[in-house]
């Protein structure tokens, strides 16, 4: 069965559309700043939506979708594997910015290239929507850091205060949208 990829519509963001994602992420190593440089160190944690929180991430894609945004949503038959989403306000300096909020792919279904996928959808949108780069508030594990890297994210020349206060341990980054 191959994924299909589609922009969600309002009504497909309610309850129970995360009942069947696994957000689950055990991190052993992640990634940090220090004067400038990024290193890496060992940091063992795990991250897990719980029925709560799965809700919480509901209300903000619908947050998202009613600023402008768009949520993105890899399907495998009807089931919600993976989702990205695209905040619709710009910011930065020349308002240049748009922010990938959320970007995930459930545990099981996890190195298919759903994640890119999403990634590179995510990209096209923010560009058709005026953006020259997308600014992501990315998770420190080593594992997050290296799909980022290889993405093409580097760090962010322009650090968004509200997205860095939101997760202080997350690493700033942004991509250019000129290949997309």
């Amino acid at each position: 069965m191959s994924i299909l990829y589609r922009s969600l519509l309002e009504e497909d963001v309610k309850p129970g559309l995360l009942d069947h994602f696994v957000r689950y992420q055990k991190t052993e190593r992640v990634w940090y700043a220090e004067n400038g440089q990024l290193r890496e160190k060992e940091d063992s944690f795990t991250d897990d939506w719980d029925r709560e929180k799965k809700n919480e991430v509901i209300q903000s894609l619908k947050q998202c979708m009613q600023g402008g945004g768009t949520v993105i949503g890899a399907f495998l038959g009807e089931r919600l594997i993976g989702f990205a989403a695209v905040e619709g306000k710009k910011f930065g300096r020349s308002l240049h910015y748009l922010e990938l909020s959320y970007i995930h792919v459930s545990k099981e279904t996890r190195g298919r290239g759903t994640g890119l996928e999403l990634f590179k959808l995510a990209c096209t949108y923010a560009k058709q929507m005026g953006a020259e780069k997308l600014y992501i508030g990315a998770h420190p594990s080593a594992e997050t850091q290296h799909f980022y890297r290889k993405a093409g994210c580097v760090p962010a020349k322009e650090l968004n205060r509200e997205i860095y206060r939101r997760e202080p341990l997350d690493l700033q980054l942004e991509v250019s949208l000129d290949p997309f």
